[in-house]
């Protein structure tokens, strides 16, 4: 069926239903906020549009897809041709999901989604706010789904691997033991652990669930003397199932969850709302009391123990040698042979694969060339991809998981010829970059606090980019990865500031995007360390992960001021430092070239 088709074949299920609207997020069972399982990707069914951001909201006569400014520019060529009508998130005119959805469900109507996809705060106050005009909620089935049928991809049953100490620098009974004693302090009976990464950190296993992060479909409940472990049996090997029995980890089909949350009588749990889908959540007795908290499990796995922070730079060591060697080739070859957005990002991959410990990509590389760059989460396929000239931008956004670390990177490559305005914005955006990473601030700073820095530069010439400055990532797991970040506006209720922590690491990525024109965009990775304390408290700064050169074709000195060109040197010869060890004498040669001294 074409989207339009399916949208009918949906409308059809809701008036068997008397149902007014049809509510689509992007979320799986586990509340993912961004990637998830094929199985999940029913927003993307049902609109086709393929970007992992927004939902898709459907009525007796409108279809809507909305999304955040990373992907106006795709889900516009996506939703072409089709009823969907692009609902472009933010902007002035656009209402908000959660106001579209109690405006456009009528008195005495019905609002339907699948209940394992939407968390237990949304639905309480959906219920709350439609009860006013006598309206409710239908959550018993999965309606788009439904339209999906025998075409639907199945549950993946990627087997697990076990991490050990040596790359996470505990055990899972320490981890396990730390765990407790944060439900000691909560006076927590029982810990439910509903985000993907939680079980497998708690556990140290990884999986392959999810393209391109080491996850996998699992839920996990913690008491003071079990720890249930609900998971498809098939995904054990031999191994691992007699590591968890080491571990006193108890093992149950994936779908048991309900059922024992049933049985619970009188309890604490532990478990926040916002993170515990409707239908686990509907489960749970009245009288159990809920500790409406995140789980401590996220800030364990933000602020990185030292053995991880080792690790991570290891692993950023490695991918700073396979980007110099793709660097090379893009300069060297651009213009000499036929070169495209693909056969880029194949060499990428391909100089990853070849270092230690490497598992994956961290994410799939975004290959874009000039006007492709402009769509934050461009895609180069088969069917749609662009030869690569000598002239302009490639932008490259990449990274790689290792056994010791998840390396995150964009850099913006000058293949010869620049317009002034291309060296201008190329060295705008690195000012910006340059006034993030050499930040200093008091501890009890967030991210909200320092997004400034970043967009300055920009904003000084009346451009902004249409997303967050950073994100959280994490050690052997998602590539983005909370409570943290960097991004302009004031915390939310959804989306609260939270203070950095030293060993955090988050991403420092500035970037212009003009829609059919050109994107760029650079990206390294920072860890948070302690800096001077003194009578003014504690003193903050980061430290750059990544060790890769700036493309110099790209930059006008004459922008930048002293200490932004001492900055650069200084960064520069770090890299050269790090790296050269590892490269042959004609890639030192060339790293030498590319991480020369400027001047102003």
């Amino acid at each position: 069926m074409e989207v339009n088709e399916r949208i009918e074949k949906l409308r059809e299920l809701m008036q068997e239903r008397s149902i007014d609207v049809c509510y689509i997020p992007n979320q799986d069972d586990h509340l993912s906020e961004e990637y998830t399982a094929d199985y999940f990707k029913s927003k993307s069914y049902i609109s086709g549009f393929s970007g992992e951001s927004g939902c898709t909201i459907v009525t007796k006569d409108f279809a809507g897809l909305w999304t955040d400014g990373r992907y106006f520019t795709q889900a516009e060529g996506e939703l072409k041709g089709t009823c969907v009508t692009l609902m472009r998130m933010g902007q002035e005119g656009v209402p908000a999901v959660l106001d579209f959805l109690l405006e456009n469900t009528p008195e005495n109507g019905t609002l339907a989604y699948d209940g394992r996809v939407v968390s237990a705060l949304m639905s309480e106050v959906l219920q709350e706010r439609l009860a006013e005009k006598n309206a409710s909620v239908y959550a018993g089935e999965d309606l788009p789904g439904m339209v999906w049928g025998k075409e639907r991809p199945a549950m993946p049953k990627e087997k697990l691997f076990i991490l050990e100490k040596k790359y996470t620098g505990e055990s899972a009974a320490e981890r396990i033991a730390r765990v407790r004693e944060a439900m000691k302090a909560k006076k927590a009976d029982v810990l439910i652990l509903t985000a993907l990464e939680d079980p497998c950190w708690l556990l140290n296993i990884r999986g392959n669930d999810i393209a391109c992060t080491p996850v996998t479909y699992a839920f996990a409940s913690v008491t003071e003397k079990a720890v249930n472990y609900y998971i498809d049996k098939e995904k054990l090997t031999q191994k691992v199932s007699e590591y968890l029995k080491e571990n006193k980890v108890s093992v149950k089909p994936y779908a048991s969850l309900a059922k024992d949350l049933k049985k619970m009588k009188g309890k604490k749990i532990w478990a926040s709302l916002s993170a515990l889908n409707t239908e686990l959540y509907s489960a749970v007795g009245e009288d159990c009391e809920f500790i409406d908290e995140p789980s401590p499990i996220g800030m364990y796995r933000a602020c990185k123990n030292n053995k991880e922070i080792r690790n991570i730079r290891n692993a950023h060591i490695k991918d700073g040698v396979a980007m110099v060697r793709f660097l090379k080739w893009v300069k060297e070859t651009v213009g000499e042979d036929t070169m495209t957005e693909l056969s880029a990002q194949d060499y990428l991959y391909a100089r990853r694969a070849e270092m230690k410990d490497y598992i994956e990509p961290s994410f799939p590389t975004i290959s874009a060339y000039q006007a492709n760059g402009a769509m934050m989460h461009y895609s180069a396929s088969e069917e749609s991809y662009s030869a690569v000239h000598p002239r302009g931008f490639l932008l490259v956004d990449s990274g790689g998981t290792y056994k010791d670390g998840t390396t995150d990177i964009t850099r913006t490559i000058a293949l010869s010829e620049l317009t002034e305005e291309e060296k201008k914005l190329y060295t705008l955006v690195l000012k910006g970059h340059i006034d993030l990473a050499k930040a200093k601030f008091l501890y009890g700073t967030t991210g909200n606090n320092l997004d400034i820095l970043a967009r300055g530069p920009l904003w000084d010439i009346d451009i902004d980019y249409q997303c967050g400055t950073g994100h959280g990532v994490g050690h052997v797991l998602s590539v983005h990865e909370g409570p943290h970040g960097i991004r302009w506006g004031m915390g939310t209720a959804a989306r609260p500031a939270v203070k950095l922590e030293p060993g955090m690491v988050v991403t420092d990525e500035p970037g212009v995007y003009m829609p059919h024109k050109l994107g760029i965009r650079i990206e390294n990775e920072l860890l948070v360390v302690k800096g001077k304390k003194n009578f003014y408290g504690q003193f903050l700064q980061f430290e750059n992960l990544t060790y890769c050169p700036y493309d110099l074709d790209a930059v006008d000195p004459s922008l930048l001021n002293k200490e932004e060109i001492a900055f650069i040197n200084d960064y520069h010869q770090m890299v050269f430092e790090k790296l050269s060890p590892y490269l042959n004498k004609e890639e030192v040669s060339w790293l030498k070239k590319a991480t020369r001294k400027i001047r102003g």
